[in-house]
């Protein structure tokens, strides 16, 4: 293999990527802001999750909201539903692997709260679980998601009306990069919009 074309071939897609990313998602982007701005100020909080990698960009976002992102700040109130091993290990094993998240929302979460999946596919059971018990409770869902959306998108499977943002690639790697992106774009706009940062902060 020539580790030069290789590294330019995949430089030139993530490029492709971030490009589109940047025309289609704009307005879903400025919507799930908008979604979890509206429930942090009303005492609500965000709840991620996701399986394998998105399990990591899960934990990684809410310790991006509940220690720091850009600066020293006030606690932002998040969750990753991926970390509790002693409760995914039980609820897999007494109640099934696609509840490992729906029961845990059912358990921790409250009218007004956001649910944030992370699914690359957005076909995971287990995600797609977690949105039904969420809407059940009158939790407001959101999606990070790719390769078409998956059930996400389609109007006879899809579970919910909010925020989502699909990735236009199919390309597992590519949409993953664009998650964790997106997703700290995300922390930033928070922080700005809730005022947490100081006007030199926010500015730089």
């Amino acid at each position: 293999m020539d580790l030069n074309l290789f590294f330019d071939s995949e430089y030139a897609e993530h490029t492709e990527v971030v490009a589109r990313c940047r025309e289609q998602l704009r307005l879903p982007f400025v919507h799930l802001v908008e979604t979890c701005v509206a429930s942090l100020r009303q005492g609500g909080k965000l709840m991620f999750f996701g399986n394998g990698g998105s399990a990591a960009d899960a934990q990684h976002l809410a310790t991006e909201l509940t220690v720091r992102y850009i600066k020293n700040r006030a606690a932002v109130p998040a969750i990753a539903l991926t970390t509790d091993t002693s409760a995914l290990t039980a609820i897999g094993n007494d109640l099934g692997f696609e509840r490992i998240f729906s029961r845990q929302v059912e358990a921790l979460g409250k009218p007004g709260d956001v649910a944030i999946g992370i699914t690359t596919s957005g076909k995971s059971p287990n995600v797609l679980k977690a949105f039904e018990q969420a809407q059940a409770m009158g939790i407001t869902v959101a999606a990070l998601t790719g390769k078409g959306g998956g059930d996400l998108t389609d109007p006879a499977t899809s579970p919910f009306p909010g925020p989502i943002l699909v990735v236009p690639s199919d390309t597992t790697a590519r949409i993953q990069e664009m998650h964790i992106m997106l997703g700290q774009m995300l922390c930033g706009a928070i922080e700005i919009e809730l005022g947490l940062l100081d006007d030199d902060q926010a500015e730089g």
